[in-house]
């Protein structure tokens, strides 16, 4: 019976899709994670980190994608190969992108070669409900709804080489954004657990947060370095 009511509901999503000319296999995720990156720990522990030709970023977390997942964790790869990044459709968002969504890999250029993968691993497994202008707008607004470095910095934690409970980090944002947070952690040359990223979860409409459904698997140890950048 729960096998016969599992396909009744694949059916129901199917011909919800063809009546509104929508891409099942694209639509086919249960919630985006929001991921946003610290640049000081990365700086700190690659050393093929280096700045975008627009300057060095703002000491801020800046963006580092949004993320189709499934409720068990996985999330879908490379889900349309057809639809590549076109920079002319996010004209009016680049100034914003190069600010709020740098990237500090080399080759770093302006931007393009980093959104350019976004778009490809994540954005196109989720192209039923945003194109491409849409996916960059939707991430560069809950950058601004989370603003994670003033949640932190109003609960006195602060990005100067100090040492933070993990559990004070997690209260600071979801005091502020109203939902628990995953931290995300790396090591640097002497092992210090450094604040690295921030994992929010995102409805399906990548318009609000929500409770994660599933976190991933945590590497923080109970008290972490907020590196200064």
């Amino acid at each position: 019976m729960e096998f016969k009511g599992s396909i009744l509901i694949k059916l129901v999503v199917l011909l919800q899709c063809v009546l509104t000319l929508q891409l099942c296999a694209s639509q086919d995720f249960d919630f985006f994670y929001f991921v946003q990156q610290w640049p000081g720990s990365y700086c700190d522990t690659q050393q093929s980190c280096c700045y975008p030709t627009t300057g060095k970023p703002d000491a801020d977390f800046g963006i580092h994608g949004l993320w189709p997942n499934y409720n068990d964790g996985s999330y879908p790869s490379n889900c349309d190969s057809s639809n590549p990044f076109q920079q002319s459709q996010v004209s009016d968002l680049i100034s914003t992108m190069q600010k709020e969504w740098p990237t500090l890999a080399c080759p770093s250029g302006n931007g393009i070669q980093f959104w350019t993968h976004e778009w490809d691993k994540h954005g196109t497994c989720s192209e039923s409900i945003l194109n491409q202008h849409d996916y960059f707008a939707a991430a560069l607004n809950l950058k601004q709804k989370a603003n994670l470095l003033q949640a932190l910095t109003s609960a006195g934690i602060n990005p100067d080489g100090g040492s933070y409970s993990l559990s004070s980090i997690k209260s600071a944002i979801s005091g502020s954004v109203g939902f628990t947070p995953f931290i995300e952690c790396n090591s640097d040359s002497s092992g210090n657990s450094q604040l690295y990223q921030v994992y929010l979860c995102v409805d399906t409409n990548a318009s609000a947060f929500i409770d994660c459904p599933v976190f991933p698997n945590s590497k923080c140890g109970s008290n972490i370095e907020f590196p200064s950048f």
